[in-house]
């Protein structure tokens, strides 16, 4: 089975509880997030949730992924499907990683299957890949203007 991967990171000048804090406050993505417009459910490996995405240049997109793993401070992933399993799935993750200035570098991917993944295959290279790279930087504006409003 064909399968793809998109791949980016972003260094954040922001320490890793504040992304992970701004990353899992669902309910505020509305607010700056120009790619994942809605995120809904509890946040805990196993649970349902509601997405919904807007490429760049395309329209919305809600799909029903189910989490993965959610390691608080570390790492998020859900898995989602195009109507059966094998036809269309993709696994989307962010980890964080801390770096030794205070920082933290956000990894944020998806891995890509199935039988149709031919026929999406420009679109995921073009219009999510932008979504991902459009996400991060806005995930990072946000994280680094929180922490300079932080008492030192």
């Amino acid at each position: 089975m064909a399968t793809r991967s998109i791949a980016t990171a972003i260094d954040i000048a922001a320490g890793p509880e504040q992304v992970w804090q701004v990353l899992t406050d669902w309910p505020r993505y509305p607010e700056w997030n120009p790619f994942i417009v809605g995120l809904h459910g509890r946040r805990e490996t196993g649970a349902s949730l509601v997405a919904t995405l807007h490429p760049p240049g395309g329209r919305r997109l809600t799909f029903r992924p189910r989490l993965t793993a959610f390691n608080t401070g570390q790492q998020l992933r859900w898995r989602g499907k195009l109507l059966l399993p094998g036809l269309f799935d993709g696994e989307h993750h962010f980890r964080l990683e801390a770096l030794e200035n205070g920082h933290t570098r956000l990894h944020h991917g998806e891995d890509f299957s199935g039988l149709l993944l031919p026929l999406f295959g420009q679109k995921l290279q073009t219009a999510t890949r932008q979504g991902f790279l459009a996400m991060n930087e806005a995930l990072k504006q946000r994280c680094e203007a929180l922490a300079s409003q932080a008492p030192a």
